[in-house]
């Protein structure tokens, strides 16, 4: 097993797989960087533009980005189509060990505990490669690495880039699949990510977005908001 539990600093859990020596979350807090850079920084902005949104996310993961959708989304009264993308989706007994049911219930706000476990539990087990009807929240779970993907053009509204960091999976950040995502994001759309990194902000403004460094989570410097305010794109080649 190359897959380790960990608890960060908020009570939270976190993974780390140990064949890349990273973790999927900060350990200052995983719950705490995940609801401020794609809930606070990226949700709830655009949930402000518009009633219906297109989401696509790089890197299910836990699951943690999607449970949040979910809530905050039914919060705001949205109609959301949700999207998500991982080659190497986590164990059952993997998932059943994460405690970020107990951590939402706990903070309040985020329904009761046995709401939180269902929507949880049915987020991991809807079926891949195919969309799955929630409750005004459509999610299609896609077995796929980002790189085998070739998106019609603004067919999403909001993109969570939260693959694992660039020295790790230097695939996943190459030039090219910005000038996809930009392609594939909607005139106004808004691509998120956690990663502040140099390369990563000069490649998404070569793509064509328009890159803004936004305050970072837990005393971090910065994270990326990336906007694409031209209807004009870039052609893979």
């Amino acid at each position: 097993m190359n897959i380790k539990l960990e608890v960060t600093a908020d009570g939270s859990h976190t993974l780390v797989n140990s064949l890349l020596d990273e973790s999927y979350h900060v350990f200052k807090g995983a719950l705490t960087e995940s609801v401020y850079v794609y809930i606070e920084a990226g949700l709830v902005p655009m949930a402000a533009r518009k009633r219906t949104l297109r989401i696509l996310e790089v890197g299910f993961g836990t699951g943690l980005n999607v449970l949040l959708t979910q809530q905050k989304a039914g919060a705001l009264e949205l109609e959301t189509h949700f999207t998500t993308l991982e080659p190497f989706p986590l164990d059952d007994d993997i998932v059943a060990a994460l405690n970020y049911v107990d951590c939402l219930a706990a903070l309040g706000g985020y329904g009761d505990r046995h709401t939180l476990a269902r929507r949880f539990s049915a987020l991991h087990q809807a079926p891949w490669d195919s969309e799955t009807e929630l409750h005004r929240f459509r999610l299609h779970k896609i077995r796929s690495r980002l790189e085998e993907q070739r998106f019609s053009p603004e067919s999403f509204d909001l993109i969570y880039f939260d693959a694992f960091a660039p020295a790790k999976q230097p695939e996943l950040w190459a030039a090219e699949n910005f000038i996809n995502l930009f392609n594939a994001l909607s005139p106004e759309g808004l691509l998120v990510s956690y990663c502040a990194n140099g390369q990563f902000k000069r490649d998404l403004k070569a793509a064509g977005f328009r890159v803004e460094s936004y305050p970072g989570p837990m005393g971090r410097r910065h994270m990326t908001r990336a906007w694409k305010d031209s209807v004009s794109s870039l052609s893979l080649t």
